[in-house]
């Protein structure tokens, strides 16, 4: 087992943020296995890049011989956290919110490992839905004054537009898992995102006045670019885990594209690469950076698909690059040939492969030039795409910009 101190495991790579009693977390650290645990409520069907940074700080101490906890949200997530939002989340269906979990737990067990005592899984639904309202009022929400609430920073932009009450109790609410946790399996630590920070103290100020013991709260800096900007977004919207919502080939070719000056950090959270030999991959400028950002590509895409689509993103784009047209990773959409007879409005099929989110930005891309098929630019924006277009195989490569491909395949 690796005998270095968790904490300082993390801070190394850059991980933290703020800690609630930074001295007393790390001596709890080497002195005893320390059972963590991190939320995930289940907002959408698939988790994203914000997510697997959690997974990776959870991964990293899991390995220091740590066990960690996955909470999904089943029970919070019927709420809504109101953090960092102007307006309400949507309502979901209870249904929604058990599918969503499911589909997390799954993603989950690709990057902890639950076999038995190592790590477990849990759903707060378990205990929230059950809930005794007068009890828990009584008993929990005592502890919590409603001018330090008000004063959080996870408030502060809903109060603006008018907080609800059932936002209000969402910090009480996520407070007690992390009681409950500790009552029933002795869990001293949570993480979370930095946005998270007012929740957490929220949670360790509770177990604390209730059991009289000592749990510790960490909270991890949100992956964002050399400018300050968020990362992880794309035109389409998240970096999505789920390769139905995001093909390896475009989960490959975002990490490919980012910024030189954010090729170390990058490497530093999402990979499980020594520190030493991140910043011998990254001491290098101009033309040569385009190694490492494709070593960066390939790191992060084989720990959250598999090496093997790994390898046939990074083969596929390198092709493209010389010109090829290698279209076995290519993020492709099946279509009936009888579709193409009579011709396919090309603003559509933008839309319908999910290259563009409506037919006014598609016009706008092909009026600028930046809209290909089969490498030929098309500038007609009410040109009809009919099976003339496709090649023998019946294929046609639909490229946006210089750097975003699809492939749609037809089909009998």
């Amino acid at each position: 087992m690796d005998k270095r101190n968790a904490y300082d495991v993390l801070q190394e790579r850059g991980y933290i943020a703020q800690a609630t009693h930074p001295v007393e977390l790390r001596e709890l650290f080497d002195k005893e296995r320390v059972t963590y645990y991190c939320g995930f409520d289940p907002t959408a069907s698939s988790l994203h890049v914000g997510h697997f940074i959690m997974f990776m700080v959870m991964r990293h101490l899991q390995l220091l011989g740590h066990r960690p906890i996955v909470l999904l949200g089943g029970g919070t997530g019927m709420v809504g956290d109101p953090s960092g939002r102007s307006d309400m989340r949507r309502v979901m269906t209870i249904e929604e919110i058990d599918q969503n979990c499911a589909n997390f737990k799954k993603q989950a067990e690709k990057f902890i490992d639950f076999d038995g005592d190592k790590g477990l899984c849990l759903n707060n639904a378990h205990w929230l839905r059950e809930l005794n309202y007068i009890e828990f009022l009584r008993d929990v929400g005592y502890h919590f004054s409603i001018n330090r609430m008000l004063s959080a920073e996870c408030y502060k932009t809903r109060l603006e537009e008018g907080l609800t009450f059932t936002e209000l109790n969402y910090m009480v609410m996520q407070s007690y898992d992390f009681l409950h946790q500790f009552r029933t399996y002795g869990c001293r630590l949570q993480l979370g995102g930095n946005d998270q920070w007012s929740n957490i103290i929220g949670g360790v100020e509770l177990v604390r006045r209730s059991e009289g013991e000592s749990v510790y709260g960490l909270t991890m800096n949100l992956l964002t670019k050399s400018d300050g900007t968020k990362m992880g977004k794309t035109a389409g919207g998240a970096v999505w885990l789920d390769r139905d919502k995001m093909s390896p080939y475009d989960f490959y070719q975002y990490w490919r594209n980012v910024d030189d000056a954010d090729v170390n950090k990058c490497f530093r959270l999402l990979t499980f690469l020594p520190i030493e030999e991140i910043d011998q991959i990254t001491a290098v400028e101009g033309a040569e950076m385009n190694a490492a950002k494709d070593r960066l590509a390939y790191e992060i895409t084989k720990l959250v698909h598999s090496e093997a689509d790994a390898q046939e993103a990074q083969t596929a784009a390198k092709a493209l690059f010389a010109g090829g047209a290698q279209a076995g990773a290519l993020p492709e959409t099946k279509m009936a040939r009888s579709a193409f007879v009579e011709g396919y409005g090309l603003l559509q099929l933008l839309k319908d492969t999910d290259l563009v989110d409506s037919v006014s930005q598609g016009r706008r891309l092909v009026d600028q030039g930046g809209i290909s098929l089969q490498d030929e630019k098309v500038t007609d924006s009410k040109y009809q795409v009919t099976e003339n277009d496709f090649d023998a195989d019946g294929r046609l490569k639909i490229r946006k910009g210089k750097k975003t491909y699809h492939l749609i395949q037809l089909e009998d």
